[in-house]
């Protein structure tokens, strides 16, 4: 694990998809679209966007997760929704959640409505600290970040500055490649 640099596997940041954050969530879908449409048809796709300033620099990421929630309002209201996705819980739960917060009741079709009026900037969040990985960082230091920390990807930097992404897809192929390799 040790001979494997984060550098290698990372998806650099001109190959992923990007948006400014004044682009719309609408916007953002058609980005992370165009992003997998332009990948390596044997390759993982993409699963978030990375959001950036004015001077291209990154300013959070933006997952599928956090577009299906910005679309749903009524999640907004819902107090402790961190805790419960760490807890496990159950199916009744999650049942009386839906029906008690009346989410997800409206027609699909005021989706597009309201992501071509939600903005980006209002839905993301300043990655952590321990969401950001160096690019010289061995793959077995990355691992024990995405093993314990709840990210499926991490921000790869050099000098402070974001770089790429390392997502937990490419990670796991390299892996799976290793175990396929290893003789009977």
């Amino acid at each position: 694990m040790n001979t494997i640099n984060v550098k290698e596997l990372m998806v650099p940041l001109k190959e992923y998809a990007t948006v400014s954050r004044e682009a719309t969530l609408r916007e953002a879908v058609c980005a992370l679209e165009e992003a997998q449409l332009a990948f390596e048809p044997m390759k993982y796709r993409h699963r978030a966007i990375l959001v950036l300033d004015k001077s291209g620099n990154v300013l959070g990421k933006l997952t599928m997760k956090d577009i299906l929630v910005a679309l749903e309002p009524n999640y907004g209201k819902l107090e402790g929704m961190e805790v419960l996705s760490r807890s496990g819980h159950s199916a009744e739960l999650i049942k009386s959640m839906l029906e008690e917060n009346a989410l997800w009741l409206e027609p699909l079709q005021f989706i597009c409505e309201r992501a071509k009026q939600l903005r980006v900037r209002d839905f993301i969040k300043p990655p952590a600290d321990n969401e950001h990985v160096d690019e010289n960082a061995s793959l077995g230091e990355a691992i024990h970040q995405l093993i314990v920390h709840p990210y499926n990807s991490l921000l790869v930097t050099r000098n402070k500055k974001v770089v790429g992404i390392l997502r937990l897809s490419d990670v796991f192929a390299t892996i799976s490649d290793k175990i396929n390799d290893c003789k009977s």
